[in-house]
């Protein structure tokens, strides 16, 4: 399964063609949301461990974070397989530093 294509074919439209993200991405737009957050190593997501981020992809970031929360990432649980998912997500930590994917990893063992 080819993750990287995936990536593309679902995420790019918001996330970047280079996982580069939406520009300001951490200031509220005027929707007061905020933009889509980059998935190289500059942005957040290798803060978080395997398990969040397969539920936000599959389920949407407000259904995980909750609390009246509003996102336009919606939950691709619909449309991606589980394991369509989790290609998307080891082709995204396959392209973060060393460092990066250690922390992630620790954070996972955490969970």
């Amino acid at each position: 399964m080819d993750g990287a294509a995936l990536y593309q074919q679902n995420c790019a439209s918001c996330h970047g063609t280079e996982l580069q993200g939406q520009p300001d991405w951490r200031s509220l737009g005027p929707d007061g949301r905020l933009p889509a957050p980059p998935h190289d190593a500059t942005g957040h997501t290798w803060h978080h461990g395997d398990d969040i981020l397969f539920r936000i992809t599959r389920d949407g970031t407000a259904a995980v974070v909750g609390g009246g929360y509003e996102s336009d990432m919606p939950g691709f649980g619909d449309s991606l397989r589980d394991a369509e998912i989790r290609a998307i997500l080891d082709y995204i930590k396959s392209t973060w530093p060393e460092r990066e994917r250690a922390y992630q990893r620790e954070r996972t063992q955490q969970e």
